[in-house]
């Protein structure tokens, strides 16, 4: 049987993501992605090779995004895919969380590309392996600093923001009824999101304590009032200073009861009055569709932050180093002046005064937060050129 010529039939990508499905911003990866490639490459037919798509992640894939086809992880599968596809797409990550099948993939001498990533590693194979793909984009300036002093040397070397700013999963009726029942109504709450140092992987997973996770939860101990007064202290200026109520929502599936035992529980009673515990977890698209009704975010968390922005809504984020450098994209999309320092009493000092500003003032919170939404469109839409050339280029040859 003759070879279909490749002009006469449509590119495919296989998009590498999903890592995991107990955090709602390691999600929201995958449907941002696919979100930019359904808006720029129409054309286009997608497969994704998933780490995990469990916990209903599979299902609102398919429900957003029916013509995707989301493959079973066995070698079977993923040896037809490499022959099927004519391009792989490294999707945003914490690292080259892809490396073993960008290796497996670049053996049968395709081309690829590696989409928004922090780079904490710049080892000889991390290195080789960015080297080798056609674009390298890094979601936050450090990293992008970092792959040019280690000498990666891929033809496209550049920033854009994590993919997940694109996500537009939404469930209205089930955000609807959560805000209704507890007497939310839109623009008149703050969303609050706070974690511990190292997310307790053991709670989330159930699985018996490591020595190394019995070292990470003593520090997580130490550190959790470090962490959690300033967040305390911004939500009774909130609540004692504006007619706003407040939120305490979770991006994974351990933080309800991190938001319980360290913020709700030791708030004032005049100030609980006015602040809502949300007491079970939540799917991407609930709470995405809640994060759009309230009037901003706060607290330790960043991709809860990133969908927010995404849609327009202002988000303050408070990092430190544990987090890697993925928090420095708020100042690379100007929003500089709402991301804090966890470790530096100084930055500290002027988390309140910015929650308590972006409350006070909707409309300019929100136009700040449209013009930094407006230029993480113009990086990914750029990017995503470059991405539609690659594989041009990829079907020519």
């Amino acid at each position: 049987m003759a070879q279909e010529p490749s002009g006469a039939r449509r590119p495919r990508i296989l998009l590498r993501s999903a890592w995991q499905t107990v955090n709602i911003g390691d999600v929201a990866h995958t449907p941002g992605l696919l979100a930019l490639l359904e808006k720029h490459l129409p054309e286009a037919e997608v497969q994704v090779w998933p780490s995990a798509v469990d916990n209903g992640v599979e299902a609102q894939i398919a429900a957003r995004f029916p013509h995707v086809r989301v493959l079973k992880n066995t070698p079977e599968s993923l040896s037809s895919a490499i022959a099927h596809n004519d391009f792989l797409l490294h999707g945003s990550g914490p690292k080259l969380m892809g490396a073993r099948e960008l290796a497996q993939w670049a053996q049968a001498g395709k081309p690829y590309g590696v989409y928004g990533i922090t780079l904490q590693e710049d080892d000889e194979e991390t290195v080789r392996l960015l080297s080798g793909a056609e674009f390298a984009y890094f979601r936050d300036s450090v990293s992008l600093g970092r792959a040019r002093a280690a000498g990666v040397g891929a033809p496209v070397v550049g920033f854009t923001p994590d993919s997940a700013f694109a996500t537009d999963l939404a469930d209205d009726a089930a955000a609807r009824a959560f805000l209704d029942a507890n007497g939310l109504a839109d623009g008149t709450f703050l969303c609050c999101l706070s974690r511990l140092r190292v997310s307790p992987y053991w709670d989330m997973y159930d699985r018996p304590m490591t020595e190394q996770d019995r070292r990470d939860h003593a520090y997580n101990e130490r550190m959790r009032e470090q962490d959690h007064a300033p967040l305390r202290s911004a939500i009774e200026s909130v609540v004692r200073n504006t007619g706003l109520k407040v939120l305490l929502c979770p991006e994974d599936s351990s933080q309800m009861n991190i938001a319980r035992e360290n913020i709700y529980d030791r708030l004032p009673a005049d100030v609980r009055d006015r602040v809502v515990w949300r007491e079970n977890f939540w799917t991407l698209g609930e709470a995405l569709s809640v994060h759009a009704r309230s009037a901003g975010l706060f607290g330790s968390e960043m991709h809860s932050p990133i969908m927010a922005v995404g849609h327009g809504v202002p988000a303050v984020v408070c990092r430190w180093k544990e987090q890697t450098s993925k928090g420095f994209m708020w100042r690379d999309i100007g929003l500089g002046d709402w991301l804090f320092d966890m470790d530096d009493p100084e930055s500290v000092a002027r988390i309140v005064p910015a929650v308590l500003s972006m409350a006070a003032d909707p409309a300019a919170a929100r136009a700040k937060a449209e013009a930094a939404r407006e230029k993480v469109h113009r990086l990914q839409a750029e990017s995503m050129r470059v991405l539609a050339d690659a594989l041009g280029a990829a079907r020519r040859h």
